[in-house]
């Protein structure tokens, strides 16, 4: 792969990148606003005033209308937009999926994003629906990895950058099969495509799924793209687990149904009093004269798009604070089906955690989910590196009278469990936690403890507890050791 995408900061499996295109430098995660040739709500030449770095339009719509074609062709595609920034084309494979068949082939749409100077092109692929049968997704993705190829070999000697779409509906191992054999044949950049119906009809936990089939297929140096992907809510998510670039429409489609996006979901400007925003359409405007203005379609347009690129800044600060965990966690909250995304995304985390820096700030406990995190899942691991011998004692809170007649003083911490004193300003025993465990942290750090123990079979182990915790592992605990006792 050329070497056009340079990591600069991880958490978790996002990262901040540096992608070079023949237009700019783009740093990511970002999200391209999509651009439709024929009717901008919003100029592409203002998308940088939003904080728009790279957008995207559709070489399809554009190919169709001779008008617009003519000038592409005549000028070029950033001379026809006005936009000096990177430009990534579309093939039409949307309007594949929607109407059935368009009217160019794969190296006609090939030769003409090459022709007005697109930065990143997309051959045209097949979105096949995520519920499609089996066969059905096997017989289109051959189609579609043959389409891929063959664009490649027609791009060879082109400035132009290729996309290389991985297909293979909700099926794992057809997406992880694509991506390894696409991964490793040189195209740019990598979307992620056929996702926007399970984002429709709120499946976060399939999407989780797809992402990570993918992602397990491509180089870990890959840039990836999740196509559709223009909702707030989703970004911190889909950042977590390795995509790099959105695009979306939403910010002008949602405007002209009059809904207002905010990163914790979506309202109808009719049914807000107040407005939550502190952009400049907000803090110039009330929610009733929103509604009623002439303009209220390109006001909740800009305002969509303030508040989309405000949440692509939190997720990069996150990412250097090394605290994406915890937005993640909070975004989640915000609607029931991303908490099961969030929960799928949690029997990932031996794949995640090879990814996850292994010093980072300090851990916060945001809820159950948390018991699941790569720090929790790396102390489980070191356990057997703590060797014990003689008297130990374990115990919660501070110091107890006595306590200096013990080989070894162990401090028990949910999640974490029993560890040694001179660790506890160390990462990550330094975790900030609740004072009273809830029934998951307390599981974990009970696992771990009983691992602890069973690893060190020759020494004497005392145990304390908390009188208002109840778990059954603590009967069992206490079956195992020499002593214990509640404080």
């Amino acid at each position: 792969m050329p070497d056009i995408f340079e990591i600069t900061h991880k958490d978790l499996a996002g990262r901040i990148g540096r992608l070079t295109t023949p237009h700019g430098t783009v740093e990511t995660p970002t999200i391209m606003p999509v651009i439709n040739p024929n009717i901008q709500t919003i100029p592409a030449k203002e998308m940088p005033d939003f904080g728009a770095q790279m957008i995207i339009t559709n070489s399809y719509i554009i190919y169709r209308k001779e008008a617009l074609k003519a000038r592409a062709l005549n000028e070029g595609l950033h001379s026809l937009l006005e936009f000096d920034g990177p430009i990534m084309t579309d093939s039409g494979s949307f309007q594949l999926s929607v109407y059935g068949e368009v009217e160019v082939n794969n190296a006609q749409i090939i030769e003409f994003q090459q022709s007005i100077g697109t930065d990143i092109g997309v051959p045209l692929d097949i979105p096949t629906p995520p519920d499609a049968d089996y066969d059905t997704v096997k017989q289109e993705l051959a189609t579609t990895n043959e389409r891929l190829l063959e664009a490649l070999e027609l791009n060879k000697d082109s400035q132009m950058m290729l996309a290389a779409p991985i297909q293979g509906g909700r099926y794992p191992d057809l997406r992880e099969q694509a991506a390894r054999q696409l991964g490793s044949a040189g195209f740019d950049i990598y979307p992620i495509g056929a996702v926007v119906p399970l984002m429709e009809s709120y499946r976060y936990a399939d999407l989780v799924d797809v992402i990570v089939s993918a992602k397990k297929g491509l180089p870990s140096s890959a840039p990836v793209h999740l196509f559709g992907a223009g909702h707030p809510m989703v970004f911190a998510l889909a950042v977590a687990l390795g995509c790099d670039l959105f695009d979306s429409a939403a910010y002008a489609l949602y405007a002209k149904d009059g809904r207002y996006l905010t990163a914790d979901g979506t309202y109808h400007i009719t049914d807000l009093e107040y407005l939550p925003c502190a952009c400049p359409i907000c803090t110039g405007h009330t929610a009733r004269e929103i509604s009623a203005s002439p303009d209220k379609i390109e006001l909740l347009a800009r305002h969509n798009l303030y508040v989309t690129f405000a949440e692509i800044r939190n997720v990069k600060q996150a990412i250097r604070d090394g605290k994406l965990w915890e937005l993640v966690e909070r975004r989640c909250r915000s609607h029931p089906r991303l908490l099961d995304g969030l929960k799928r995304m949690t029997s990932h985390m031996d794949w995640i955690e090879q990814f996850d820096p292994t010093s980072k700030s300090t851990y916060f406990y945001c809820g159950p989910q948390s018991v699941n995190r790569s720090e929790v899942l790396r102390w489980n691991k070191r356990l057997e590196n703590l060797k014990l011998e003689g008297t130990v004692l374990i115990r919660p809170g501070g110091k107890i009278s006595g306590e200096t007649e013990y080989d070894y003083v162990l401090h028990f911490k949910p999640p974490f469990g029993a560890y040694p004193l001179e660790l506890k300003e160390t990462h990550p025993l330094n975790a900030e936690v609740i004072n009273i465990p809830d029934y998951e942290s307390l599981t974990s750090a009970l696992e771990n403890t009983k691992k602890l123990i069973q690893l060190n079979p020759d020494a004497e182990f005392t145990f304390l507890y908390r009188q208002y915790w109840e778990h059954p592992l603590i009967n069992e605990i206490c079956h195992m050791v020499s002593h214990s006792r509640f404080v």
